[in-house]
């Protein structure tokens, strides 16, 4: 058997879609398995013990017409490949398109209608309901296939070469450590950095013991520091500083997460790692830790969840200032004792 599975961004959504590989190849142990995805995420992927390769979707790359030559040698290699069975969880024309492409032997999609993808398919997998999650929404994919559906998989598994390396670049094995996660791709999914402020100030001084991981990328760099600054000896700004592996593993260092609603919380949901999701704009039900949905944090408003990227509110980002630090820090404080 020979599959591929097309799920090419975000951080998150990948994550998410890890279970498909890990019971794909439980239930056809002999199979090859190939993943198509964008070529900043790779390192997500390189050397993952259920795949047989990946196969890098150059997304600004081949969004020049001089490289598009380039596309057609990365279909003419899906197809020299003959998969038996090609997955697409994006579910978006190009990834439909790409699929269709591959001529493998039967296209299962996802059935989402906002760009025609399913027309490609050859089984469309609906969501149940608008508030499915969307891990149980990939997952259904496999029940179409007659693929068992179970937790008995590890999710992330550990790359022992990369934790050693964290360990030996910073003294991480003395502290217990809370994972803070500022940056979100959307600004107004972006609690606001005082609040995060107050509430690593308020954590600090009730759990002596407690120090203070930062992640996020350069653009995260600003709100990193400023942070870290709230309690400087107590905490690493690690924003834009450390490879994707790396963070994985930071995460999986950690006791406890604190995050909006972003890609590094998904891994802190698959690492089984207690993690405090603060919600605004987007539905948890839909795409919060899966697992652990009575960790979110949400207020109601008339216009909340709005699954929107801009706040066209009449008080800017309300869902997410009027969720306060003191909130955020009772329930880290309930969860810390019980770890």
């Amino acid at each position: 058997m020979k599959i591929l599975i097309l799920k090419p961004s975000s951080l998150g959504d990948v994550v998410q879609a890890l279970p498909v590989l890990r019971l794909l190849k439980l239930h056809w142990p002999e199979s090859e398995i190939f993943w198509w995805i964008d070529s900043s995420l790779a390192p997500l992927l390189e050397g993952d013990p259920g795949l047989t390769g990946i196969v890098r979707f150059e997304r600004r790359r081949w969004s020049i017409p001089a490289n598009w030559p380039e596309v057609w040698h990365s279909v003419r290699w899906m197809r020299r490949q003959q998969f038996d069975l090609v997955i697409d969880l994006q579910c978006l024309f190009r990834s439909g398109m790409f699929g269709w492409l591959a001529n493998g032997k039967s296209l299962v999609g996802l059935d989402e209608p906002r760009e025609g993808a399913r027309g490609f398919y050859d089984t469309a997998v609906r969501r149940d309901s608008f508030y499915t999650h969307a891990v149980d929404w990939y997952l259904a994919v496999l029940k179409a296939l007659n693929v068992p559906v179970h937790r008995n998989f590890e999710w992330l598994p550990e790359r022992t070469s990369v934790s050693a390396e964290v360990k030996r670049k910073w003294p991480v094995a003395s502290a217990r450590w809370v994972i803070v996660q500022p940056g979100a791709r959307w600004l107004n999914k972006r609690w606001p950095v005082e609040h995060f402020t107050e509430l690593v100030r308020r954590i600090a001084a009730a759990r002596p013991e407690v120090r203070f991981a930062i992640l996020g990328g350069v653009d995260d760099k600003a709100a990193g520091a400023a942070i870290a600054q709230a309690i400087p000896d107590r905490s690493f700004d690690l924003t834009g500083k450390i490879s994707l592996p790396e963070m994985i593993e930071w995460i999986r260092l950690g006791e406890l997460m604190i995050s909006n609603d972003t890609g590094p919380m998904h891994v802190a949901a698959a690492l089984n790692k207690p993690v405090i999701a603060i919600f605004g704009p987007t539905e948890p039900r839909r795409t919060g830790p899966y697992g652990q949905l009575q960790n979110t944090v949400r207020i109601d408003l008339p216009c909340a969840p709005c699954l929107k990227s801009r706040c066209h509110y009449v008080k800017p980002m309300e869902c997410l200032r009027a969720i306060g630090p003191e909130t955020i820090s009772a329930r880290a404080l309930n969860l810390l004792p019980a770890i």
